[in-house]
């Protein structure tokens, strides 16, 4: 038997299924953890079979949840008309709840409470199971009213959240029999990519899905599994041949992408973990460049150095610069890199920036868009009734709300009766709002002619240009895009419903956006790098305390995912890979010194270019000992290019009415962040900004380049 990749094992599978075994393709249930798998799954397929690979129910655990639950959920006290909360609308809800609660956000942040809910969810534990678990635990016990109540509002507005969907799937499975007949009936054999991601939710419904037939066929790398704060648990892999008696071990150790001085490396880091399958992996492709390793001064040469070699490659190899990528920990450690690039003139992208789909425009038109869909929304009303400007101010939209929690009614219903608790004097302008919408569910055809239509008839688009701004003008072009984005979703879907439309927005992910046409380097998390390949790597921060993390040092099972995080950016390399590390680092305010990793250390060294340079270079500490401080780095930052711009180009057109305290803004440097503080200084605001990435920092407005989200 010819050994292929792991991906390439499932599609050829599915094809000798359909076209050797007569397997009819509506039998077959194939489940991924990306949109982007999914479809290159269907591309590869519909090569082998062509028309018969649309009939296989083909996509991620969610989608395929949303679909079985599109026809059930009412089973369960939902309407299937039910929209899907991505996490800044989840965010929103969990802030009312705590505010409803009267509970201390510095004490519960939002944040926090989320990932506590997300991880009960995960492990398949309802409010009421959170409640018993948390027994005399204050903290717990004060989640579990959170999460009561948050389930609640979900309910409310006809809405999940994503951890919801996998398990009212199964709630759906396992309460009614019919249902579970009909699809374990269905699906004969079940294929399932990425297994060791899997965690017990997943799992669950798997075996659901397989339990009639017991035909399951799943591919995954023990050494790949990363995520278990995201719930995974590498143990369903480990222990897949005890959970489905008499399944047979296909061993796939031939690498197709790397070279075998990268693979050798890959080999020498994951051996220091402990085995259930050992495997060792080899290629018959050349060897390749040896790996390079380098430690600079500080994280600012670091990203210097990865220019120098991004210039050498480019200039010596003709590489593209969307031939590289550069991986680290954490995002934090993006903010150097950017500012060297942006000085030096690479062009780069950030994986997990402010998405398109987050931009305030488009947040606006998918609010209304939700609203169509699902009257019930309330998030989705409260973010449009009064945008643009229609004159129900913020106080008039809390008394409406406060009425329609009263009575137990959406807030949409509410406002049919506001002449009922004293606001007769918004009745007007409300059933305006109301007569758009209504208008707005009776259209019929393509998406993209109904996202015009509802530009035009809210008076959004007529809102922006009225106020002619540069800012405005960007809005508009994005909104445009937007147009795009509808239509190609309108080509590639044969069930062209605004459900679906939404569903498919809201349950993309980062990876699903990473285009290879852009000519720029990527920059990304390791985590976001999986499944993903590049000619040229680095992989930076290879420091004890940064990667490994000092949560990970001294935690034997945290430490084993660490190495197998470190294997997954290794294996991203095609031809070229970079280890970097810096002696002195600069993270959330603090200067550390830290050691090299533990990581290199324990690749041998005749594998390396540059090792012992690494040990021999001295640090250059201007003639003084290092001093362990909470402070800035030492070295200056090249800032010229700034003072290149003149002020008439930076400033022009910066609307300064619209920063207020307490307004979400967006820096593309800095991430998200919330104005805390604000001062007049001349023809400016300075404006204090608390980012969630990097701390605080004060931002001249005019200068900043802010966007409002």
């Amino acid at each position: 038997m010819q050994v292929h990749g792991k991906t390439k094992v499932l599609t050829h599978k599915i094809a000798y299924l359909i076209e050797e075994k007569n397997v009819r393709p509506w039998q077959i249930l194939a489940i991924t953890f990306t949109n982007k798998a999914a479809n290159e799954m269907k591309d590869r397929i519909e090569a082998i079979v062509s028309e018969a690979a649309k009939d296989i129910w083909m996509g991620t655990f969610h989608s395929i949840g949303v679909r079985i639950l599109r026809k059930y959920i009412d089973r369960i006290g939902y309407n299937s008309s039910f929209v899907i909360f991505d996490m800044v609308d989840q965010k929103a809800l969990v802030k009312e709840t705590l505010t409803e609660l009267n509970i201390d956000d510095k004490l519960f942040s939002e944040r926090s409470v989320m990932y506590e809910i997300s991880n009960a969810k995960n492990d398949m534990l309802t409010p009421e199971d959170f409640e018993k678990r948390a027994g005399g635990n204050h903290r717990l016990q004060t989640i579990s009213k959170i999460y009561y109540l948050y389930q609640d509002k979900l309910k409310r507005n006809n809405a999940l959240d994503f951890d919801d969907i996998i398990n009212f799937t199964i709630k759906i499975l396992m309460e009614n029999m019919d249902a579970l007949e009909y699809y374990s009936e269905k699906f004969k054999y079940v294929l399932v990519d990425e297994y060791q991601d899997t965690n017990k939710a997943q799992f669950t419904l798997i075996s659901l899905m397989a339990a009639k037939y017991g035909n399951i066929t799943v591919v995954g790398d023990n050494d790949q599994g990363i995520y278990s704060f995201r719930g995974a648990d590498i143990q369903n892999i480990l222990n897949f041949e005890k959970d489905f008696p008499g399944t047979k071990v296909i061993k796939l150790e031939q690498n197709y992408r790397c070279t075998k001085n990268i693979l050798n490396v890959a080999n020498s880091v994951i051996k220091n973990n402990p085995k259930k399958f050992p495997k060792e992996l080899w290629t018959e492709n050349d060897d390749g460049a040896i790996v390079k390793v380098h430690s600079s001064d500080n994280e600012y040469e670091e990203a210097t150095y990865m220019v120098e070699e991004i210039n050498r490659l480019k200039r010596e190899e003709y590489y593209k610069y969307s031939d590289f990528a550069v991986l680290y920990r954490m995002n934090t450690q993006s903010r150097p890199i950017e500012d060297i690039f942006m000085r030096e003139g690479i062009p780069y992208k950030v994986v997990g920036g402010l998405k398109f789909l987050e931009r305030k425009e488009i947040k606006d038109i998918i609010a209304y868009l939700r609203l169509i869909q699902n009257s019930n929304d309330n998030l989705a009303l409260k973010r449009v009734i009064n945008e643009p400007k229609r004159g129900i101010g913020k106080t008039s939209v809390d008394q409406i709300e406060k009425f329609a929690e009263e009575n137990q009614i959406s807030i949409y219903e509410a406002l049919k009766r506001t002449e009922e608790f004293g606001l007769s004097r918004i009745t007007e302008k409300v059933n305006g709002f109301i007569k758009i919408i209504e208008e707005l569910k009776k259209e019929e055809g393509l998406i993209s002619e109904l996202i015009k239509i509802t530009l035009d008839k809210t008076g959004y688009i007529a809102a922006l240009k009225e106020e002619d701004t540069f800012e405005n003008q960007n809005r508009i072009d994005n909104l445009s895009e937007f147009l795009t984005v509808a239509q190609e979703f309108e080509v590639q879907y044969a069930e062209n419903t605004l459900a679906n439309f939404l569903e498919n927005l809201t349950l993309s992910s980062d990876i699903d956006s990473v285009e290879d046409a852009d000519n720029s380097v990527t920059l990304m998390t390791l985590h976001s790098a999986k499944g993903l390949e590049f000619p040229s790597v680095f992989l930076t921060g290879m420091e004890e305390g940064v990667f490994p993390g000092y949560r990970s040092i001294g935690e034997e099972k945290e430490l084993e995912e660490e190495r197998r995080l470190c294997y997954v950016g290794i294996t991203r390399a095609k031809q070229n890979l970079f280890l970097t590390s810096a002696k002195t680092r600069t993270i959330y305010g603090s200067t550390t010194c830290n050691k090299i990793s533990r990581f290199v250390e324990e690749i041998p060294k005749e594998m390396l270019d540059g090792y012992e340079e690494l040990k021999t270079k001295p640090m250059k500490f201007e003639d003084k000992p290092y001093e362990w401080k909470n402070t800035k780095p030492t070295f200056e930052r090249n800032t010229s290019w700034i003072n290149s711009l003149s002020n008439s180009t930076v400033s022009a057109n910066v609307d300064l009415s619209k920063y207020k305290i307490g307004v979400s803004v967006y820096h593309k440097k800095f991430g998200e962040g919330v104005i805390t503080e604000m001062e007049q200084e001349g023809d400016d605001l300075k404006l204090d900004i608390n980012f969630t990435k990097v701390g605080h920092k004060r931002l001249m407005a005019n200068f900043a380049g802010l966007e409002i989200v």
